[in-house]
């Protein structure tokens, strides 16, 4: 009788076992996936690019005076120097410094005159276009303000300064690491008389830029 208890015994020993054994293996599944998952949430975020904070251009363009600013002085090429803080994508500051080599047209000679722009504005940025293609759009527009001053480069005359604003359009052409930048502002700018004495005016001009932009990662998507 005996013999027999201990036969059945083992077959549902064997039984109750089953269950202890499946549950301490998907006990010991979930903890791995526990372990697991957040190592590969960490590398996949180390892996996706970040958005560059800070940018720095050296643009070429020109000056085109408007209106009775053609009168004035000519038109002329311009550099510039950028420099812009993203606290997120869609938004920027920029500062730009830039001068221009014009003449004076209301003077005899035309003598050489530089135009330098100091300006701080706000930068508005669209999502990307053609978003994971080989080549990408991402259009801005923005306002800003700033001062224009005027100086004779060989003649002994004081220079004048004046208060600026303007409105940009603009893009950024973008393939891999490189990027081109292309930038239109329309400017409203105070201006007073060179030589001698008069009433001030106010003058109004469009400025062209264009910059090319190296990064060490491509542009991140926005």
């Amino acid at each position: 009788m005996s013999t027999t208890l201990r036969s059945l015994s083992r077959p549902a020993a064997r039984i109750a076992a089953g269950p202890r054994i499946t549950r301490r293996a998907l006990g010991a599944l979930g903890l791995a996936a526990l372990l697991l998952a957040p190592t590969h949430t960490v590398a996949a975020q180390a892996d996706t690019p970040q958005p560059p904070r800070w940018e720095f251009r050296i643009a070429s363009g020109e000056l085109m005076p408007m209106g009775g600013e053609r009168d004035v002085i000519r038109q002329a090429q311009l550099s510039a120097a950028q420099v812009s803080w993203l606290p997120r994508p869609s938004l920027a500051l920029s500062a730009t410094f830039g001068w221009a080599r014009s003449r004076d047209r209301g003077s005899v000679n035309e003598p050489k005159l530089d135009v330098f722009m100091s300006d701080v504005g706000v930068e508005l940025r669209a999502a990307t276009w053609f978003a994971g293609r080989a080549v990408t759009f991402s259009p801005f527009a923005g306002l800003g303000a700033g001062v224009r001053s005027y100086n004779y480069r060989s003649l002994d005359v004081d220079a004048t300064h004046n208060l600026s604003g303007y409105g940009t359009l603009g893009g950024e052409l973008a393939a891999g690491r490189a990027g081109l930048r292309v930038e239109a502002r329309n400017y409203m700018s105070g201006y007073k008389p060179l030589v001698g004495a008069g009433p001030s005016d106010t003058h109004s001009d469009v400025v062209f830029m264009v910059a090319l932009r190296f990064s060490r990662q491509r542009a991140a998507q926005r």
